[in-house]
């Protein structure tokens, strides 16, 4: 392996580090807003038995300021961190000339957003 190439490797290695690591900050600091915005108000600023199920409705209630969507919200992106990760996978993969392992990797991708598509359409 010629020394570009590794450092090419290196990068990429460094960047899904990096991916992994702002994402998991930013859901976390989503999150502890969403608590805070909970503790602060007292309220989901939802009715009784009354939560958002669609991304449009999750995000409207993001802007609206509404705990239980901001928590939400914080969730969907902490579950979005490794799709992403996969996604940089499927580069670093590239990079190596790694064909086989670029098939996986996005037979995995495939897999995920399928399996999201079904929880989200099962959700109606």
């Amino acid at each position: 392996m010629d020394k570009k190439l590794k450092t090419e490797i290196n990068d990429v290695e460094i960047m899904i580090g990096k991916v992994m690591q702002i994402g998991v900050i930013l859901a976390a600091l989503v999150i502890v807003f969403g608590l805070i915005l909970l503790i602060a108000t007292g309220s989901t600023g939802y009715p009784a038995g009354v939560h958002p199920t669609r991304v449009g409705a999750i995000l409207s209630g993001t802007f609206a300021l509404k705990p239980y969507a901001v928590l939400m919200t914080g969730i969907f992106l902490l579950i979005l961190t490794p799709v992403l990760r996969v996604v940089v996978s499927i580069y670093a993969f590239a990079v190596e000339h790694d064909h086989l392992y670029v098939w996986i990797t996005t037979a995995v991708l495939i897999i995920l957003i399928g399996a999201m598509t079904i929880g989200y359409l099962g959700n109606r």
